[in-house]
């Protein structure tokens, strides 16, 4: 037997694909039919000069076309700084009416030109977590809550930044700050209940790490409405669980109370349901009010009372930092930015 060896050619590996290159300001002039310098003009939405509107329609289609965005860097080279504006993230549970008010601002912010980051400062605090900000060299820097000290701001304005901005209930030497005044809902809220002849109020106090900023003011507003009068103020920790809202709504004809102030919308929601589950009877038996004027709280039955809080507009904080940017070596501004208005509702 015969057995003929037949070599099979091998099939040739598929070619690399050939790295597309990066394109450049100048692939999109070409293609516009303009400069460069209208380019960086229209991309970079500068004001000083006018540029007709088809031509700045050329220039973003051209873009789109070649999938060209603008080099951060380059331009924070050019600029002498960067347009990076850094959030440190909360260290707070936020609700609602916070993340509201936080996606406003960065659509201002955006619209000014800014890039807007949010940093996770897990396990950093203080003057550490200044550091860490600081190698990113943002130009303004937007800080929620109270974690911040002055050598931190130092440390901040050395790397480049232009801005630092404290948004909680003090302000910090050598920053702009927005003072949040919590005292005020508070005492909103305390106000109100003993307007309605409610005598024995309870405050709830979250046990949720974060949250003392807010609700040790809250707590403390609620003693001044009513310091000087005949009416009783009792803490009530409360974690958010449902569990442990039963377990005060069991007691609660122990406590004697006919009020509650709950914290907010939310803690005052959990605590309703555990109230008249318990048979208690909002608000002939305890009246109850919250904040932050929720839309949930206005279709439970009994609709919840509830102190609405004002906070700054978005496009106003934004046009703050664009000023302290533009002008670095200006005094530090401090404004108090927390409106608080009662909405008299039926659970009071």
């Amino acid at each position: 037997m015969r057995y003929v060896m037949v070599q099979i050619p091998k099939t040739p590996a598929p070619a690399s694909p050939v790295p597309r290159s990066v394109p450049t300001s100048a692939d999109v002039a070409r293609l516009a039919g303009v400069s460069r310098a209208t380019v960086s003009y229209v991309l970079n939405n500068t004001s000083a000069v006018r540029i007709s509107e088809p031509t700045r329609r050329r220039v973003h289609e051209a873009a789109k076309e070649l999938g060209y965005v603008p080099h951060a860097a380059a331009r924070s080279l050019r600029a002498g700084h960067s347009r990076l504006v850094l959030m440190p993230a909360p260290t707070f549970p936020v609700g609602p009416l916070y993340s509201q008010f936080i996606s406003e601002l960065q659509w201002a912010l955006a619209r000014l030109d800014y890039t807007v980051v949010q940093y996770g400062t897990v396990g950093l605090h203080g003057d550490e977590a200044a550091r860490a900000w600081a190698e990113l060299r943002p130009v303004a820097v937007l800080v929620p809550g109270s974690h911040l000290g002055p050598k931190g701001v130092t440390v901040l304005k050395r790397s480049g930044a232009r801005a630092v901005v404290t948004l909680g209930p003090d302000s910090v030497e050598g920053a702009h700050a927005l003072l949040m005044d919590h005292e005020a809902v508070g005492h909103s809220a305390g106000a109100h209940l003993y307007t309605r002849g409610r005598r024995r109020i309870g405050v709830v106090v979250p046990e949720e790490p974060g949250l003392e900023s807010f609700s040790v003011p809250r707590l403390k507003g609620v003693r001044q409405a009513l310091h000087g009068t005949d009416a009783t103020v009792t803490d009530l920790p409360l974690a958010y669980e449902e569990t442990a809202a039963a377990r005060l709504a069991a007691r609660w004809g122990d406590l004697g109370l006919d009020a509650v102030f709950a914290y907010n919308d939310e803690y005052a929601m959990l605590l309703m349901r555990a109230l008249k589950d318990e048979g208690v009877r909002i608000p002939q038996d305890t009246a109850v009010i919250g904040a932050d004027d929720l839309m949930l709280g206005r279709l439970l039955r009994p609709r919840l009372s509830t102190v609405h809080i004002e906070l700054p507009s978005g496009r106003d904080l934004a046009e703050l930092v664009d000023d302290a940017v533009r002008n670095p070596t200006a005094e530090p501004e401090t404004h108090k930015v927390l409106g608080a208005s009662v909405v008299h509702r039926d659970s009071s």
